[in-house]
């Protein structure tokens, strides 16, 4: 028999074991003893299958939905919008005019959007995990149960949340309602409204989670209502999980055994012998800047544009399918479901084969061929859309051996690419099972973009960030590194070559690294001391400038501290969140340069996994303030370029001398041990570098990973001597945040007023050659030509260091009176190759 016979037959055998009465959720309802109790219809709508996910062994399967199982689209949209119908008859015609429709990533943008329809003239917006360079986020929440938990929302107009008029949020299933809780939740907060309207096909609640929803209502004082197609409960017997596990375990594929398209499924059937199916594109001629779906919004006028465009559309592709084909499949993208789901509706009206209608998912599912499970079939193939989450799996499920003539693949423009045509791609495997493969590619909407058809949607996304102890000392949870490793490029210059490059402006500072300098024995047992004497006022500072973070900027602050000097104080702070609160904060070190500003890339990955507004920027101390002017810029020009907007300028740090943040530990100019040494208390990174033939325009700025350092590092130890403090300081700290949070703290920048004046008053005329503050000044006697060190008088045990330093460099230490530092530290004025001896050292001007 030859597959398509074999596949035409296999469909003929499950349509009589489907009219016998067998319900597609009994084999896993027999193996695991879940049971499925309420509504008569539950069973015509749901069957059953196995999760390949440690979080929740069983998946619901709908048979109207138009995901897992191929199903007629009149029957798919006919179900959104007899929802959406009775919504509005619960609203009534004026206030469904003013509702907004939000449907959920992946499974429910469709099914929204038919809801919508029905509740007609409603807008609509759907969640999506496909982060959107330019479009600034309106929101995001978290699926805790799901295989893929972030959603974003991308709405081309903000005020499409921001409105009064009633908000309607439509899922598939509604099962425990913490999805939508926690999104009703997130967004009240933002924009308050009155009344809320769950809809979802069926309502799976258990008794427990039944009153919830009324609480909440009565907790955010608003109306919340639920419209369901059918209601009961699933009831899980003990020990569901693992049992589930097990089962999945047992009917996989075993290990070594090599993939094939529908692996999965112990009896799933064969792929037709002979040559494969033809596959072929087709053009829609979708008409220009509609958009593809809710991702960014869909109004009442798009909706018009699309109805009066279908019928053409639908003809176009009834022309390009072969003329005896009698069972058609329309196969949507995964969050493209709507578009896909109107084409089919179109096509079934347009031709006289059966239309199908279903979509592509994330959602990893066991496939076992059996009448009495929901899952038959399986194709696997690679995503092939440049995913946020990077590259894996995808799946197509029912469509191998399921007796379709053709295929109609429908997907948008950002996931038409090489790998959608690789020989492992998509149309590949659907042409291994169907004999004739066509390929719709809808424009991908970018709001205020004009696109080619074919125009990725983006640029490559950027990669993960880089973590230990691949890159770096620390523990991988501790930080994240927005950079790219550059550890295998020679960057080292001598410290006089460099100097010299950079005043006479053949060279910017960040196009290559100092020599890493190797602290003496001495100098390391200084270090040692001054950790010892300093750990509890770090711990002091740390603590209260966490506080202030969390009371101030975010109750769950996403912490971005300035490589390098400031990552060891992001890490300390995120270990105060967790001592203190029990808080689990995450933690990126990024770059910024002087003159070059942040790295933009970095902001984009940030702003594409999490809401600007809950990033706080950290660093070690302030100066003269550079650093903070220069940051501020930098967002104002990507906010002029990329059109994000949240992120909040204002620094967190430590030690604030200058007087240039209002986000601060202490005013106080005194020694931070980590300013003591350059990696080796830094996680072994270098400082971050900023040149154009190692860094692209999509490319994270670099730094190298010192390796070969291990034996001396003392990052760790650093990081613990002050968290050991934490217990000791608590009531310190919460006097000191006390008093902070009550004090007027705008900056008065007299920092900047001190260093302008030193740089007249020594004759420099540069404020960049002066460098205020104990952390900058041993910066200059590490990295820098030092001219001079200018200390307070009465200066202690703080300057311990940099007077050894000095010392070995022939620097000399000027005490001054009534300076608005400890010390300063200023560079060579006129540097030249002549400007040290043989010794190198310094010479006097």
């Amino acid at each position: 028999m030859t597959e398509s016979a074999h596949a035409e037959g296999n469909a003929g055998e499950r349509a009589d074991r489907a009219a016998a009465g067998v319900w597609s959720g009994s084999w896993v309802a027999e193996r695991l003893g879940v049971e499925l109790a309420g509504d008569e219809a539950l069973p015509a709508l749901l069957g059953l299958a196995l999760r390949r996910n440690p979080k929740r062994a069983h998946l619901l399967v709908s048979n109207v939905l138009g995901k897992h199982v191929p199903q007629s689209p009149s029957v798919v949209y006919g179900h959104g919008v007899a929802l959406g119908r009775r919504v509005r008859d619960l609203l009534g015609a004026e206030e469904a005019a003013r509702a907004v429709v939000l449907g959920y990533a992946e499974t429910a943008t469709g099914l929204g959007h038919c809801v919508a329809d029905g509740l007609r003239p409603a807008a609509y917006l759907h969640s999506t995990r496909r982060p959107v360079a330019g479009v600034a986020r309106a929101g995001g929440f978290e699926e805790s149960h799901s295989h893929a938990t972030s959603h974003l929302l991308l709405p081309r107009d903000p005020e499409l949340l921001a409105g009064d008029g009633p908000l309607v949020l439509v899922d598939d299933e509604f099962s425990t309602g913490n999805t939508v809780l926690n999104t009703v939740r997130a967004l009240h907060e933002r924009y308050p409204r009155e009344r809320y309207v769950v809809v979802a096909l069926v309502d799976t609640r258990s008794p427990a989670d039944a009153g919830r929803l009324e609480e909440f209502a009565r907790e955010i004082g608003a109306r919340v209502d639920l419209v369901t197609a059918a209601s009961g409960t699933v009831r899980l017997p003990p020990g569901v999980l693992e049992k589930g596990q097990e089962l999945v375990a047992r009917h996989e594929a075993p290990p070594m055994e090599p993939p094939t398209e529908q692996d999965g499924g112990t009896s799933a059937p064969p792929a037709r012998p002979g040559p494969a199916g033809s596959v072929a594109r087709v053009g829609l001629r979708w008409p220009d800047g509609l958009p593809d779906g809710g991702r960014h919004g869909f109004t009442t006028a798009h909706r018009e544009r699309l109805e009066a465009a279908l019928p053409g559309m639908a003809a176009r592709i009834a022309e390009a399918l072969p003329a005896d084909a009698r069972r058609v499949l329309v196969l949507g993208f995964e969050e493209l479901m709507y578009a896909p789901l109107r084409l089919a509706h179109a096509l079934e009206e347009t031709t006289g084969a059966e239309v199908r209608y279903s979509t592509t998912t994330r959602s990893p599912v066991l496939a076992v061929d059996d009448p009495g499970y929901a899952i038959r079939t399986r194709l696997v193939f690679p995503a092939h859309d440049d995913p946020a989450d990077g590259p894996g799996e995808r799946y197509a499920y029912n469509v191998a051996g399921a007796g379709f003539d053709a295929v109609v693949a429908v997907v948008d423009s950002a996931a038409d690419t090489p790998a959608l045509h690789a020989p492992d791609g998509l149309p590949a495997r659907l042409a291994a099972h169907v004999p004739h493969v066509l390929l719709a590619v809808v424009p991908s909407y970018v709001p205020g973009a004009t696109r080619a058809p074919h125009a990725p949607e983006r640029p490559s996304m950027l990669p993960e960030p880089l973590r230990g102890p691949a890159f770096s000392s620390y523990a991988p949870d501790e930080v994240g590194w927005l950079l790219q490793d550059l550890s295998d490029v020679t960057l080292e210059a001598p410290t006089e070559e460099r100097e010299e490059a950079i005043q006479r402006g053949g060279a910017h500072y960040a196009e290559s690294l100092p020599v890493e300098y190797q602290p003496s024995e001495q100098y390391q047992q200084l270090f040692h001391a001054a950790l010892d004497t300093s750990a509890a006022r770090l711990a002091r500072a740390v603590g209260a400038v966490t506080e202030v973070v969390l009371t101030e900027r975010s109750p769950r602050p996403v912490l971005v501290s300035l490589a390098r000097a400031g990552t060891p104080v992001g890490i300390l702070m995120r270990r105060w969140a967790h001592f203190r609160h029990g808080l689990d904060l995450p933690h990126y070190a990024v770059s910024i340069v002087r003159g070059r500003g942040i790295d933009a890339n970095a902001l984009r990955w940030l702003a594409e996994h999490h809401d600007p507004a809950d990033v706080v920027f950290v660093d070690g101390w302030t100066g003269k303030g550079a650093i903070t002017r220069e940051l501020a810029a930098a967002l104002r020009d990507f906010e002029d370029t990329d059109g994000v907007t949240g992120f909040d300028p204002e620094i967190a740090v430590l030690a604030d001398p200058g007087s240039c943040v209002r986000t601060y530990g202490t005013r106080d100019d005194f020694l931070i041990p980590s300013a003591c040494l350059n990696s080796t208390v830094s996680g072994l990174i270098s400082r971050t570098v900023l040149r154009a033939d190692l860094v692209g325009p999509h490319d994270f700025h670099g730094a190298k990973f010192y390796r070969e350092l291990a034996g001396a590092d003392l990052s760790p130890a650093f990081l613990d001597a002050v968290s050991a403090r934490f217990p000791d300081v608590t009531d310190a700290v919460d006097a000191q945040a006390k008093e902070l949070l009550s004090a007027d703290r705008a900056p008065t920048w007299e920092g900047w007023a001190a260093v302008e004046r030193i740089s007249e008053e020594y004759g420099i005329h540069d404020v960049n050659l002066v460098k205020p503050g104990v952390g900058e000044t041993t910066r200059v006697m590490l990295r820098r030509v030092p001219w001079k060190v200018l200390a307070r008088a009465g200066a202690g045990a703080d300057l311990d260091h940099v007077r050894l330093l000095a010392e070995q460099r022939g620097v000399p230490v000027e005490e001054v009176d009534d300076l608005p530092y400890t010390c300063v530290g200023l560079i060579h004025p006129r540097y030249t190759r002549g400007a040290t001896g043989a010794d190198g050292r310094a010479v006097a001007l």
